[in-house]
């Protein structure tokens, strides 16, 4: 009976170290973005402007890299038909360009990880 409860103590300690730890492949990848961002704002904006936004743009691309990397995609939404479980419709207006039920603006970019949705497209559907 003794050993079981070391095998049950042992069996919690590892499961709550895999919670605790399940983020640590993701933070390393991101820790460079991070040392990156604070590079740029220690620096003159002012002094060159296009420099300043290359090396923002340059950050970002590092930064999509790195949430692909751990399985995260944008959702492709725009002129495509709108889906409730991929989609949050905010407003409805006209669109001689597109037939009714297509998205045809996108307000906030939808996400999903390892193909489960974490964040809908904010949308404007057809009508």
């Amino acid at each position: 009976m003794a050993e079981f409860q070391n095998f049950k103590k042992r069996a919690q300690k590892e499961k709550s170290d895999i919670h605790a730890y399940a983020n640590e492949k993701l933070i390393k990848n991101l820790l460079p973005v991070l040392d990156n961002f604070e590079r740029a704002l220690s620096l003159d904006a002012g002094s060159d402007p296009e420099a300043y936004a290359k090396g923002m743009a340059l950050i970002l691309e590092e930064m999509k890299k790195a949430m692909a990397d751990a399985g995260l995609e944008e959702l492709d939404a725009e002129g495509k038909d709108f889906d409730p479980n991929l989609h949050s419709a905010v407003m409805t207006e006209a669109n001689e360009e597109l037939e009714a039920g297509k998205v045809s603006r996108v307000f906030q970019k939808g996400y999903t990880l390892n193909g489960r949705v974490v964040r809908p497209a904010m949308v404007v559907v057809t009508e």
